[in-house]
């Protein structure tokens, strides 16, 4: 029977790494800050109201002061879809 030919192979190179310049955040900076702003102003509101016992943060809302609150906070939560 014959020999087969032996086929010399070539040692292995890997590619070339590619660098790639990765910026978490890139131009999103102020999106955590606001959004944890926006966290503890509508929980401050909420907690200022409750211990003055409606006279303050503003007292002519009466306990629309809650929505309000919950308006920040939904605001906090609006603003954390941008976070990347």
């Amino acid at each position: 029977m014959p020999k087969s030919r032996i086929r010399k192979k070539d040692d292995f190179t890997p590619p070339p790494v590619k660098q790639q310049n990765i910026k978490l955040n890139a131009g999103r900076g102020w999106v955590a800050p606001v959004m944890l702003a926006m966290f503890l102003i509508g929980l401050a509101w909420i907690v200022v109201f409750y211990v003055t016992g409606g006279d303050m943060p503003i007292s002519a809302l009466h306990n629309w002061n809650i929505v309000v609150g919950f308006g920040f906070i939904a605001a906090g939560f609006v603003v954390s879809t941008q976070w990347k």
